[in-house]
C-alpha cells in the first residue's frame, strides 16, 4: 500500500511558519515547566514505599485504586504482576512518601484502606520496600546519564554515518524534539519515571531513524542530479520518502493509540509520551531537519562566495 505516491509538496516553503510554530510550543513549554518549578517526578527519583499485594480473588487495578482513595490514599502508582490463571492476582503499588512521612504509618494506612473493599484474609502484603531519597538521586543520575550518553553514541554514529552537516541538523531535530516533549510532558503534568525515560530514550532513537532515512535519500539524488537547486532537491527526498514516513508513522500511533486506551495507568503515561515523540519526530524531519540543512547549505555557499570575491 502506497500513499502520496506523487506527492510534489514544496515543504521548504513552509519553514518559516514551522519555525515560528516550533519557537512558540517551546517557550511555553519551558514557561510551564520553570512556573511548575520542574518535573513531577516519581517514586523511582523521590523516594518512597514499594509494596508486593498478593490477592487470592480475582480483582482489578481499577478495584484497588477506588479501595485507595475511600480510605484516603492517593496518588499510588498500581501495576499488575500476574495475570488471571494463577493461583494468586500479585499487584505492585508505588507510594510517595515525604521525608517527614512516617513510612510504617503509610503502610498500616493502605492495609486499613484496602480492609475496606477485601476482608483482611483475601490479601497479604508480601513484600515491602523503602526507596530512600538517596536512592532517589541515584536513579535521577542514572537517567540523566542514559539520556547524555544516547546522544554520545549517536553523535558518534552521524559522524561516520554523515558529513557533519547532516550530523549537525540531525542534532538539532532531534534537541527540538526533546525540548518540546519535555514541554507538553509538563503540561500534562506527566510523572517522570523509569517507564518515561525509557519512553524518552526510544523517541530519541525513532526521531533520528526518521531523519536518517530522510537524509540518506537527499544524499542518493545530490549524487544522481549535482546540477539540480539544494532546495529542490531537498523537497523532492522529502516528498519520495514521504509514504514510507506516513505508515509507519500510522501504524506506530495505531499501536500507541491502542496501549493507551486499554493499557490501564500504568502503561498510559509510557504509552503517552511516545505519541507526543512520534508526532513530533515526525514533524522535525520534515519541518526542521531538512530545513537546517539548507540553512547550513545557504550559509556555506555565502561563505564561499565571500571568500572567492575576497581573493579575487
Amino acid at each position: 500500500m502506497r500513499v502520496f505516491q506523487n506527492a510534489s509538496y514544496k515543504f521548504l516553503s513552509m519553514r518559516r511558519p514551522a519555525y515560528f510554530a516550533s519557537a512558540a510550543i517551546i517557550t511555553i513549554g519551558l514557561l510551564s515547566i520553570i512556573f511548575r518549578g520542574g518535573l513531577r517526578t516519581g517514586v523511582e527519583f523521590t523516594g518512597g514505599v514499594l509494596l508486593e499485594v498478593q490477592f487470592s480473588q480475582t480483582t482489578d487495578v481499577g478495584q484497588i485504586r477506588n479501595a485507595l482513595t475511600a480510605g484516603g490514599t492517593t496518588g499510588v502508582q498500581i501495576q499488575q504482576l500476574r495475570t488471571v490463571g494463577a493461583e494468586t492476582y500479585d499487584f505492585l503499588l508505588r507510594v510517595p512518601v515525604g521525608e517527614e512521612e512516617d513510612q510504617n504509618a503509610i503502610r498500616d494506612q493502605i492495609r486499613a484502606s484496602l480492609e475496606t473493599q477485601y476482608s483482611a484474609a483475601s490479601f497479604e502484603i508480601a513484600r515491602g520496600d523503602t526507596l530512600s531519597a538517596k536512592v532517589g538521586d541515584e536513579f535521577q543520575r542514572t537517567a540523566v546519564i542514559a539520556v547524555l550518553l544516547s546522544f554520545l553514541l549517536t553523535l558518534i554514529y552521524l559522524a561516520f554515518r554523515f558529513e557533519w552537516r547532516f550530523g549537525f541538523a540531525a542534532v538539532i531535530a532531534t534537541v527540538h524534539d526533546m525540548l518540546i516533549t519535555f514541554g507538553f510532558i509538563s503540561l500534562l503534568d506527566i510523572e517522570i519515571n523509569l517507564a518515561t525515560v525509557a519512553a524518552i530514550l526510544t523517541i530519541i532513537g525513532y526521531s533520528l531513524n526518521d531523519t536518517i532515512v530522510v537524509f540518506d535519500r537527499v544524499r542518493e539524488n545530490l549524487r544522481k542530479k549535482r546540477k539540480e537547486a539544494y532546495d529542490v532537491t531537498l523537497d523532492r527526498s522529502l516528498n519520495e520518502t514521504l509514504p514510507r514516513t506516513v505508515l509507519t508513522s500510522g501504524t506506530t500511533m495505531m499501536a500507541l493509540m491502542s496501549l493507551v486506551v486499554i493499557g490501564g495507568a500504568v502503561i498510559r503515561p509510557f504509552a503517552g509520551v511516545l505519541i507526543i515523540g512520534v508526532l513530533v519526530g515526525t514533524y522535525s524531519s520534515i519541518f526542521v531537519a531538512s530545513p537546517v540543512l539548507l540553512e547550513i547549505h545557504d550559509r556555506a555557499r555565502r561563505r564561499a562566495a565571500m571568500a572567492a570575491r575576497t581573493a579575487g
